[in-house]
């Protein structure tokens, strides 16, 4: 006789920060919560890695806030802007946040969700999700749970199956690289973004004593450049961004690479469905902004600590309004900094009126949700 499948009151699908931040609060508010993964932990990430400062309070919420703040890298203090032999930097000076590698942060998170008592199935491929009366019927790996709620936060650049994203290529797809670097001699406490023609990217300090530069750029271009520059495509675009960016020629010429290069994509920012078939989506397979603006991994914690608390407080039907609220004007800022970056007319406007007026640096930066810590809802 087969025993009965264990029933959960949430099962969360994907545990990198906004699964196993949802997860987290679940679990802490009482909830039995089915924690799935379908990698290996650590795993390295193509994501850039700065989170905000509005995004302490939720890792405080969650518990682990003092160990982000003991392993990230420095505090940034300072926000500029890098796009050919123009550097601009902010006047204002404050802690806008700080970064930490996916490998340490994914850990982190699942842990804390781990140890609040949601029970994690890694790794493991989700196999069957249907529909009944009273829930969600899901096979994890061979092994069948049942749930009142899905949540999917499997991320948007690898989703499979049910939770994959329709696509046709496009000349305008962004492919994302990243990578870390040693003695770099970016200056202390700055996080510049990097605006070159076809793309955009960022470098700040992370973990460790190394520098993190991310960067996307669009597919066209890429296939340029990769004419221009023979050999592999990660080595194409930093010999382009550096070509074309003095700053970071500056900062990373005598660096020294860790590791390898990482890149995935196409990625496609935009809005996309919060809730469907009854399954709530959280992190940025529900909503991505361009990553020109920092914000990916502080918005999707942001995100499904709202889903969260909002389920805990049993008005789930209102998360897809309030996200918008909060959310929607990240994402048309974010394209619309995207289209002035990488555009050679638009990007020399952009400039001429940043050198004017620096501060309006410091005005995106709020713009794109490095201002006040956001409150948890309920």
């Amino acid at each position: 006789m087969s025993s009965k499948p264990v029933r959960y009151d949430a099962l969360v699908i994907g545990a990198g920060p906004a699964g196993s931040v949802a997860a987290r609060l679940l679990a802490q508010a009482g909830w039995k919560v089915a924690l799935a993964e379908k990698a290996d932990f650590p795993r390295r990430k193509v994501c850039g890695e700065f989170i905000s400062a509005a995004t302490l309070p939720i890792l405080a919420a969650c518990g682990v806030a003092d160990e982000f703040l003991a392993n990230a890298g420095p505090p940034v203090l300072r926000v500029g802007i890098c796009a050919g032999d123009v550097t601009l930097i902010a006047p204002q000076e404050r802690v806008w946040g700080r970064a930490l590698g996916r490998e340490h942060l994914d850990l982190l998170l699942r842990d804390a969700a781990v140890a609040a008592g949601a029970q994690l199935h890694q790794p493991v491929e989700v196999t069957s999700l249907r529909r009944e009366r009273d829930g969600f019927v899901c096979t994890l790996g061979g092994v069948e749970v049942t749930a009142r709620n899905v949540i999917a936060a499997c991320g948007s650049w690898n989703a499979r199956g049910a939770f994959a994203l329709p696509s046709r290529p496009a000349p305008s797809d962004l492919f994302a690289f990243k990578a870390h670097f040693t003695a770099s001699r970016l200056p202390p406490g700055l996080m510049t973004l990097l605006a070159f023609p076809g793309g955009y990217g960022g470098l700040v300090h992370s973990d460790e004593g190394r520098t993190s530069l991310s960067c996307c750029i669009r597919r066209d271009v890429l296939a340029q450049i990769r004419a221009r520059y023979p050999g592999k495509a990660a080595q194409a675009v930093l010999a382009h961004v550096m070509a074309r960016t003095s700053g970071v020629k500056d900062a990373l010429g005598s660096a020294a690479l860790e590791g390898s290069f990482l890149s995935t994509g196409p990625i496609r920012p935009g809005l996309r469905p919060l809730h469907k078939d009854g399954i709530f989506f959280a992190g940025n397979i529900a909503g991505e902004a361009h990553p020109i603006i920092a914000e990916g991994i502080s918005m999707a914690i942001q995100a499904s600590a709202l889903l969260a608390r909002l389920l805990i407080a049993g008005l789930s039907e209102d998360y897809a309004l309030v996200w918008r609220l909060r959310f929607a004007h990240r994402i048309a800022a974010a394209s619309l900094f995207a289209h002035l970056a990488m555009h050679d007319g638009t990007r020399t406007a952009a400039l001429r009126l940043l050198r004017a007026a620096p501060s309006l640096i410091g005005l995106g930066a709020r713009l794109s949700g490095k201002s006040a810590p956001a409150p948890l809802a309920g």
